[in-house]
């Protein structure tokens, strides 16, 4: 593939210019012959003129999205391989396009290995799809007589069915298996052996199941009559589980058709294309479900994380504004008082005014922490958007400042003037992270102390910087490369599960960003999340 490489067409589609240029650069240096858009509409128009085998485009776009792009340049040209570039967090976006029959996914910032392993497995997809589909226009203009002759002069089991990265299933008219290439082997536990004229497709496929694709298969639903494209169902494996695959089916060819070995096959010359048997490629779906659990898990363990915080946070919020109200009921009192007098002079007209001046701020206040409550706590799908970070910082601390206050810690937020950035990601994930950081600053100080919050951006990495520090008890030196380990505690029992830091771990990262941790026995610790700008 590296040899070949200046002989590959690639088209990269990303809305952000700097993108744009790094990749280019990185492409350029692969040997690779690359071209640029700007969005998937123009990108649409490059394919159409100079059909690049290969695309890598980023999801998030204005006007038409990289999936949208994906769907609409598969139907235009199903040879071109699309790899896509996701941001950590967008794993559900990835999911979804490797089921539109995407080659792969990277993530943002993009590493120069991992991308020259994505075009290497582009490339060979690309490849034996052609080969396949130049065997097949083969067949209807070669009159050959026996698969034998077939193999001789094509060497289909070496360089076509063989060297499929998808598994190659291949029926007769009665559903009796005729080609089980080796990739359906690893797929589905079975040899060869023991399948091929031995086994049909419906001891692969559930009956019930296999009833229905056939018909998906005869209908116009899934690419058209004779046709299946990216349909999705279960086989029985060898050790009897259901291994789910994504299926794309052709009918058997017209002419006298082969499959490896000594198997010969009759096949009617003529008639529909449902009646002379099917060769399905089989494209395994396990690593696609294992990404899906994995982002289950993931919203699981967040969500779980954030119960336990908002618990902690509902203590002492309920004495943070158990005050103000218990002030505005006295002041309310005070005003009835006033009202009841006959006569109301200046003095007390004034006293009324800054009573009402006073309930008004108190009940905006008591508002205010109400509302960051409530959003914290709301269940809602990952949402990323651009996110402020000083407004950030300021929830965080108005959540806290009283759990720090009832605890003698004294916690301040430090910004420099002028300085206001933004990042991209989920407000609420990010938030989370903070108050957990902050919940641990807390716990390790239990005679009082200071925690402080302070940010700064770096024009040169393009990176926010937040630092959290406190003057705490310090992290043991042996425990500071498990901290962020799920369930890893130096908590006494009934204090803590041990998901805190593993989930601060996990966000970050899914942000493209990273954490750092300085800690001394007895001075302290400071936690250093860098994200992009």
């Amino acid at each position: 593939m590296e040899e070949q490489s200046s002989q590959w067409r690639v088209l990269l589609i990303d809305d952000e210019e700097d993108i744009r240029q790094i990749v280019s650069i990185v492409l350029a240096d692969l040997g690779y012959r690359v071209r640029v858009a700007e969005n998937g509409e123009a990108g649409l128009k490059i394919c159409l003129a100079e059909h690049p085998q290969i695309v890598i485009t980023d999801i998030r776009m204005p006007k038409m999205d990289g999936l949208q792009f994906l769907e609409a340049v598969k139907r235009m040209d199903d040879e071109v391989e699309v790899i896509v570039m996701t941001a950590f967090g967008e794993m559900d976006l990835a999911i979804r396009a490797l089921q539109l029959d995407a080659s792969d996914f990277i993530n943002k910032p993009v590493d120069k290995n991992v991308l020259q392993v994505a075009l290497e497995r582009a490339g060979d997809r690309y490849t034996s799809r052609n080969q396949l589909k130049e065997y097949a226009r083969f067949l209807e203009k070669e009159n050959v007589k026996t698969s034998r002759e077939l193999i001789r002069t094509y060497n289909l089991q070496k360089n076509l069915i063989e060297s499929s990265m998808d598994g190659v299933v291949g029926s007769g008219p009665d559903d009796e298996i005729v080609i089980f290439n080796k990739s359906m082997e690893r797929i589905s536990g079975y040899n060869r052996s023991t399948v091929i004229k031995r086994m049909t497709l419906g001891d692969l496929f559930d009956e019930k199941a296999l009833g229905k694709m056939k018909q998906a298969f005869k209908s116009d639903g899934y690419g058209g009559s004779g046709r299946l494209l990216l349909y999705e169902i279960n086989i029985q494996g060898a050790d009897d589980r259901l291994i789910p695959i994504q299926v794309s089916a052709a009918p058997m060819p017209r002419e006298d058709s082969t499959a490896p070995a000594d198997v010969e096959i009759e096949t009617p010359s003529s008639g529909e294309p449902a009646d002379r048997g099917m060769v399905i490629y089989c494209r395994d779906l396990r690593k696609i479900r294992e990404l899906e659990m994995e982002l289950k898990d993931q919203t699981a363990i967040l969500h779980q994380d954030k119960m336990m915080s908002l618990g902690r946070l509902a203590a002492s919020i309920v004495h943070e504004i158990n005050n103000p109200l218990a002030g505005m009921l006295n002041y309310f009192k005070l005003m009835s008082k006033i009202l009841k007098q006959r006569d109301l002079d200046q003095e007390r007209k004034d006293k009324f005014v800054r009573y009402l001046e006073l309930v008004e701020t108190e009940t905006q206040r008591c508002s205010k922490i109400i509302s960051n409550l409530l959003a914290f706590s709301r269940k809602a799908e990952p949402d990323f958007t651009s996110v402020d970070v000083r407004n950030l910082i300021d929830r965080c601390v108005m959540l806290c400042r009283h759990k720090a206050e009832l605890s003698n810690i004294e916690l301040c937020a430090h910004f420099k003037q002028d300085d206001n950035p933004t990042v991209t990601g989920d407000l609420n994930q990010l938030q989370q992270c903070l108050i957990n950081l902050i919940f641990n600053a807390v716990d390790a100080m239990p005679e009082g102390g200071d925690l402080t919050i302070s940010v700064d951006s770096e024009s040169i990495d393009r990176m926010v910087v937040i630092w959290v520090r406190d003057t705490g008890v310090g992290i043991a030196p042996e425990d500071l490369p498990h901290i962020f380990e799920p369930f890893f505690t130096t908590k006494q029992e009934g204090y803590g599960v041990g998901l805190g830091l593993s989930t601060v771990y996990g966000v970050i990262q899914q942000h493209g960003g990273e954490i750092e941790v300085k800690s001394e026995k007895g001075r302290g610790t400071t936690f250093e999340l860098r994200l992009p700008v």
